[in-house]
């Protein structure tokens, strides 16, 4: 079996292989998946990507599959269950920008008939991909990032800052910055 040539920043870590090489970079169109990433990205904030996937699988039980529905509806009594789970990452700020920023999807979804639709337009429909040679050169931050926090603050979203923003359009194949030595470029 040949070694697949992965970017420098999953190495060493199964669960982060087998995202590198099963989601990262690939483009996402389901509403629900897109609402999963934009939550699990804000949780991430200050944390390792690697923290929030090893609590993934806990996040989708206590998030309700992350429904955006079912996630706008929780009440203080729902918050303090939430407080209360170890298997996510417990900070009231984090949980509660998941629910304000459910709310806000479902606006969003009502107002362009999908989140899919509103957010693929930050990159005219089509998935950017990046040319870069060393992983340290990767941006943080890009003029697209830049618009879809703004745009998403003016709608209420919260912990969607433009890093935030650009991590989750690497997570969902917005942009594709897999460096040119990847198989997966």
């Amino acid at each position: 079996m040949k070694v697949k040539k992965r970017c420098g920043w999953c190495a060493g870590d199964p669960l982060y292989i087998d995202y590198h090489d099963k989601e990262w970079g690939r483009p996402v169109h389901d509403d629900r998946l897109l609402f999963e990433f934009l939550v699990l990205e804000g949780a991430q904030a200050g944390l390792s990507w690697l923290t929030v996937l090893k609590k993934r699988e806990n996040y989708r039980k206590a998030f309700d599959r992350f429904d955006p529905a079912e996630v706008a509806r929780y009440d203080d009594k729902k918050v303090r269950q939430l407080l209360d789970n170890e298997g996510i990452i417990r900070n009231r700020l984090k949980i509660a920008s998941a629910i304000a920023n459910a709310r806000a999807f479902l606006a969003v979804q009502k107002e362009f008939g999908s989140f899919d639709k509103y957010v693929w337009r930050f990159v005219n429909g089509r998935p950017r991909k990046n040319r870069i040679t060393d992983i340290k050169k990767l941006p943080a931050t890009s003029p697209e990032s830049d618009a879809m926090s703004k745009d998403l603050k003016k709608r209420g979203f919260n912990f969607v800052g433009s890093t935030i923003c650009y991590a989750f359009m690497q997570a969902v194949g917005m942009v594709n910055d897999h460096v040119t030595g990847c198989d997966f470029h």
